[in-house]
């Protein structure tokens, strides 16, 4: 079990292997990345039950992760890289012609760690609830987490899979919202309106959890907490308060970053923010 300073650390290189990515391609999607860069160092070095050296798609025997906001998919590679799932030199060809690496996470890539493609918003809480309901059947008391954004659940379909989840019991669930406010037409309130997340997923008979998704110690405590939810009888939902583009002072809290690549001067202001901690690849 790694230290929160350790598990700080590490969410500090990824979001360095954010940042170098998307620039060295100039495509991509810093601002989401940056600001969940300590939840998926949380998730996979602390929290789920994985095993990068067997990876399989069915996840048999431990637990599974689907990201159903497939645009930040630069820090979902570097935390599987870093984890183990694949050479950390790899993360170098983000958006080439060829490479496993695509702007969008696709299970046709073959790349570990990878289960289904995403990319297209709404759907990634379906398909991570049908990956619990097969473990139900299988006998397997592992969890599946899916990975949401405040933007992408304007999509119906999010709707539709709360209220099968909550209808169903699918207590082998543990569905999170980055809730950072932005998205890329502007504020999330300006575009569709105030909606108290908590309140409405409680409603379709979640159980509903809240934290800072940038304070490392509190996302260990309540992730830790949303296992202890698990298997009584309702989905769990985490509402995990971040700030787009976190680490990067001109960044934060910016739409703008939404999908934009920094160029190499704004690149290189931004690492000078970001200690270098395991190595750059």
């Amino acid at each position: 079990m790694k230290s929160t300073k350790e598990l700080q650390d590490i969410a500090t290189q990824v979001r360095r292997d954010v940042l170098r990515m998307v620039n060295s391609c100039q495509s991509g999607h810093p601002g989401g990345s940056l600001g969940c860069a300590d939840l998926f160092t949380a998730l996979y070095f602390n929290t789920m039950n994985v095993s990068p050296d067997n990876f399989t798609r069915e996840g048999k025997g431990e637990d599974m992760f689907f990201l159903s906001i497939g645009h930040i998919a630069p820090v979902w590679y570097s935390t599987l890289a870093r984890r183990g799932y694949f050479p950390v030199k790899e993360l170098a060809t983000l958006r080439q012609l060829g490479s496993r690496l695509q702007g969008h996470p696709s299970y046709s890539s073959k790349l570990p760690g990878v289960r289904a493609a995403s990319g297209s918003l709404g759907q990634g809480m379906s398909v991570a609830i049908g990956a619990a309901l097969a473990k139900k059947l299988n006998g397997d008391s592992n969890l599946v987490y899916s990975l949401h954004g405040d933007g992408e659940i304007e999509e119906g379909q999010i709707w539709e899979a709360a209220m099968f989840a909550g209808a169903n019991g699918v207590d082998n669930l543990v569905s999170i919202i980055d809730n950072n406010g932005v998205q890329i037409d502007g504020r999330c309130k300006d575009v569709c309106g105030v909606v108290n997340l908590k309140e409405k997923f409680l409603s379709f008979g979640w159980d509903v959890l809240e934290c800072d998704g940038n304070d490392m110690q509190a996302l260990l405590d309540t992730l830790k907490e949303c296992k202890q939810h698990a298997h009584k009888g309702k989905p769990v939902m985490l509402v995990m308060k971040t700030k787009m583009g976190k680490g990067v002072d001109f960044m934060e809290d910016n739409n703008g970053w939404h999908g934009k690549a920094p160029n190499d001067e704004q690149t290189q202001n931004a690492l000078s923010q970001l200690k270098e901690t395991l190595g750059d690849y």
